[in-house]
């Protein structure tokens, strides 16, 4: 009979908006990623190129309900947070993001470090453990990618009786996430952010996240149950969508763990 709670608690549903964007409740408390809602137009990217968002989410801030806390990738760039999200942070009692973002974005941020911890009251009694995890968000060391594209990071949510869940943000690295397999693998759900964008001008137009066939790659690294793929549509330079996916996890034999989350 424990096995079958345990089962069912572990498929939470996820709600996503497109883009990066997506809303699930874990162990009592509502956690949102990457917040972008602002209408379909062309955003600067200071010191880059032009973005161009493509599509409306699906929905907005007035949908989302309580969100306890926000897991931000980085805030350098308007396909992960835009306007609106930056609004809304104000109204977030939690921001978790990279150590600079902690620093740019106020007193109710907190910066991560590579596997720094933080641990969240749950509404019930109990905590909820979030752990920074690396993200490199191009191709090549980090040290390298860092200068042009900015630190990212991850995060990896644990408890007790809980799904180990992870939210990869804007990585392009498979050696990141076999790090992160590592020491938390097998994990339950995984938010991955796919897409391929690419760049002409920023390394030749090499993926800046991860592409499909990585994508797919990664949840066989993770052993993971669900993958949950963000951060692939309503933007112009993402190159790959819905379909290469779907294909990139039929061609591994994993199509029956995607989920493509819940909208509207």
């Amino acid at each position: 009979m424990a096995s079958v709670a345990t089962s069912t608690e572990h498929h939470f549903p996820v709600r996503v908006f497109g883009g990066p964007t997506a809303l699930f409740e874990y162990g009592g408390l509502r956690f949102l990623t990457d917040p972008t809602f602002d209408a379909p137009g062309d955003y600067p990217s200071p010191g880059g190129p032009l973005l161009t968002k493509t599509a409306p989410s699906d929905g907005g801030p007035s949908d989302l309900g309580r969100v306890d806390v926000v897991l931000l990738s980085h805030d350098e760039h308007a396909d992960n947070l835009d306007t609106s999200g930056r609004a809304l942070l104000a109204d977030v009692p939690l921001t978790l993001t990279t150590p600079g973002g902690g620093q740019r974005l106020g007193d109710r941020a907190k910066g991560l470090a590579d596997w720094e911890s933080v641990e969240l009251d749950r509404p019930g009694g109990g905590t909820v453990t979030v752990t920074g995890v690396p993200a490199v968000h191009g191709p090549g060391p980090r040290e390298q990618v860092e200068p042009i594209t900015g630190q990212v990071v991850g995060f990896v949510l644990t408890g007790d009786g809980l799904p180990t869940v992870y939210v990869s943000g804007d990585n392009a690295s498979l050696d990141a996430v076999k790090e992160i397999a590592e020491r938390f693998g097998p994990v339950d759900t995984a938010l991955l952010f796919a897409g391929a964008p690419r760049f002409s001008v920023i390394w030749d137009g090499a993926c800046l996240v991860l592409d499909s066939a990585q994508t797919a790659e990664a949840a066989q690294i993770l052993g993971a149950r669900r993958i949950v793929p963000v951060h692939y549509d309503s933007w112009a330079h993402f190159t790959e969508g819905r379909d290469e996916l779907a294909a990139a996890f039929t061609a591994e034999g994993l199509a029956d763990r995607l989920d493509w989350g819940q909208r509207g």
